[in-house]
């Protein structure tokens, strides 16, 4: 069974087009700062950090404090949710595409 509730989490953080570039950024790298996710953003670093917040709450980043700069990575488990939900409606329109083909096929000397 999907877990509605964690699929709408992601969906959410994710739903957003600075939020997904700030984890597209972050997805490229290994590990990367606060300070160099704001570099050339256009986007302040408070508004940077709110969103790194909500990326980590839908379990799609994780920190790393280190001194007085904080690094983030991808969870590429965060993504599960997301990759579930697909799954099943992939195999739901396959199943049904499927149908249609055997139908058209039927109908069409």
């Amino acid at each position: 069974m999907i877990e509605t509730a964690a699929v709408n989490t992601v969906m959410r953080a994710l739903a957003d087009p600075t939020r997904r570039g700030i984890y597209e950024r972050i997805a490229a790298t290994n590990e990367i700062s606060v300070v160099e996710l704001t570099r050339g953003s256009g986007v302040t670093q408070g508004a940077i950090s709110q969103h790194l917040k909500t990326l980590k709450q839908a379990g799609l980043v994780v920190e790393r404090p280190e001194g007085r700069s904080t690094f983030y990575r991808v969870r590429p488990e965060g993504l599960e949710p997301l990759f579930d939900w697909m799954s099943h409606y992939g195999i739901f329109w396959r199943e049904r595409f499927g149908n249609l083909r055997t139908l058209l096929k039927d109908i069409d000397p």
